[in-house]
C-alpha cells in the first residue's frame, strides 16, 4: 500500500464534529476534483457537512448504513458507506455508496482496501449481494471489474457533470458474495 500506514475502522454510531469535518473535506475536495457523487458546483464544505448530518448520520445512528472510514496519519483519507435499510423482500442486498478517496490520499491502494472491507462487513451483515454505480468511464471502474463485480448496464445521461453540468452515463455493477469458507 505505497508505503503508508492505513487504518480501516467503522465510524461509531453517533458521528462527532471531529469526524464529520474530515468527512466534510473528503467530499469538497472529491466534488472540487470532478467526482461524480450526486452534487455539483458551486459545493462548500458546508454543503458537504450538512450531507454528512441530515443523510449519513441517521442512517448510520439507526443501523441501516455502515460508514467505513480509512485514516492516515490521524486523517480521514477515505470513507465508503455499506447501506443495508433494503426493502423486505430483498435482506440479502446491500447497497455500496458514496466510495470516496481524498484526492491528496489517491493511487495508494485506499479505494480498494475500503471496498474488500465492505464487502467482509457485507457477508458479517449476512448480505450475499451488494450492487452500486459510478459514472461511466471513470476510474473506479476497473477498480470494480478487478475486484469481480460484473457490469448489469449503462443509463446514458444518467447525471450531470459537477463542474461542467454536461450529461454523463453511468454504469451500474453488482456482486455475488461467496460462501464464507467458499
Amino acid at each position: 500500500m505505497s508505503g503508508i500506514t492505513l487504518d480501516l475502522r467503522r465510524s461509531p454510531a453517533q458521528l462527532d464534529d471531529a469526524c464529520l469535518d474530515g468527512l466534510a473535506d473528503v467530499l469538497l475536495g472529491c466534488v472540487s476534483g470532478g467526482a461524480s457523487v450526486s452534487f455539483v458546483e458551486p459545493f462548500t464544505r458546508q454543503d458537504a457537512r450538512r450531507f454528512f448530518e441530515q443523510k449519513v448520520a441517521p442512517s448510520v445512528a439507526s443501523g441501516d448504513s455502515d460508514l467505513l472510514l480509512a485514516v492516515v496519519e490521524g486523517r480521514i483519507a477515505g470513507t465508503v458507506q455499506l447501506a443495508c435499510g433494503t426493502p423486505p423482500n430483498q435482506p440479502h442486498r446491500a447497497d455500496v455508496r458514496k466510495l470516496l478517496v481524498h484526492p491528496d490520499f489517491r493511487r495508494r491502494g485506499i479505494a480498494e482496501a475500503l471496498m474488500r472491507e465492505v464487502e467482509r462487513l457485507a457477508h458479517e451483515r449476512g448480505r450475499s449481494l451488494i450492487t452500486l454505480d459510478t459514472r461511466e468511464g471513470d476510474s473506479a471502474e476497473r477498480l470494480y471489474l478487478k475486484l469481480g463485480y460484473q457490469i448489469l448496464g449503462r443509463i446514458p445521461a444518467y447525471a450531470n457533470h459537477p463542474q461542467s453540468g454536461e450529461p454523463e452515463g453511468c454504469t451500474f455493477f453488482y456482486k455475488v458474495l461467496a460462501s464464507p469458507g467458499a
